[in-house]
């Protein structure tokens, strides 16, 4: 599954499960954006973790929620490697709240980022994704769940989910549109704010009694970004150990 002569705009991957997916990608030979909104140093540490393994990458700074930050991300990438034939979108926030104490301002920042930000990268990709690209979106096994103090962040993965069903139908050119859902993973993200027993719960829930680590997930990516999974398109991939 290598990814020879490919330029791939993984959103988000600073850190976590979109640093594992572009770590992964530059080792299969991907040219890699690293895109972030704040975490600047981590995304040149992964940008140099790459380059000092003999791979490509760049860090570009761009808000996914702001249309014209994500303009300059796809102008840039294509100024630098001349086109863009993968696009992952992991950006992502999450708020974990009981529904009545989730404010106004949780809610406009969960949907504007997890969204809006999809909504913005789709629409640039409709026309400056290369002839025959992949684009994957990454959701959420929480989606199928019905975790108390998740409403507001499985709602946005559920429109991540059905918008890439209906754009997978939509966008043409041989361009494939994947969802994967990971179940819970062990990011920084996730874990904040957790104790051990929920994270006990959780890791009972699956075949494997264990959370995912990021590699985990960024290897079902490497698949989905590589032309092997071509005829696959317009589904939601879940990775999650059958926990759901």
């Amino acid at each position: 599954m290598k990814l020879s002569n490919k330029v791939v705009i993984v959103t988000g991957s600073s850190k976590g499960i979109g640093r594992e997916i572009a770590l992964l990608l530059a080792e299969n030979n991907a040219k890699v954006i690293v895109n972030y909104s704040r975490s600047e140093t981590e995304a040149n540490e992964t940008v140099n973790t790459i380059i000092n393994k003999g791979g490509q990458a760049i860090a570009i700074k761009a808000d996914v929620s702001k249309r014209k930050e994500v303009t300059y991300l796809f102008d840039k990438t294509i100024e630098v490697y001349g086109k863009i034939d993968v696009l992952i979108n992991n950006a992502g926030v999450m708020n974990s709240k009981k529904l009545k104490d989730i404010t106004e301002d949780d809610f406009d920042n969960h949907f504007n980022v997890n969204v809006k930000g999809l909504y913005n990268t789709l629409q640039e990709a409709e026309s400056k994704l290369a002839d025959n690209g992949n684009i994957i979106n990454i959701s959420s096994s929480t989606v199928k769940l019905m975790l108390p103090t998740y409403a507001i962040y499985s709602a946005t993965k559920a429109a991540v989910e059905q918008i890439t069903r209906v754009f997978s139908k939509e966008v043409g050119r041989g361009i494939s549109v994947n969802a994967l859902a990971p179940g819970p993973t062990e990011t920084e993200l996730f874990l904040n704010g957790k104790t051990p027993e929920f994270i006990a719960n959780l890791s009972a829930m699956n075949a494997f009694n264990r959370l995912a680590k990021p590699i985990d997930i960024a290897r079902v990516a490497l698949f989905l970004a590589s032309d092997e999974s071509k005829w696959i398109s317009g589904q939601v991939i879940g990775a999650n150990g059958a926990m759901v």
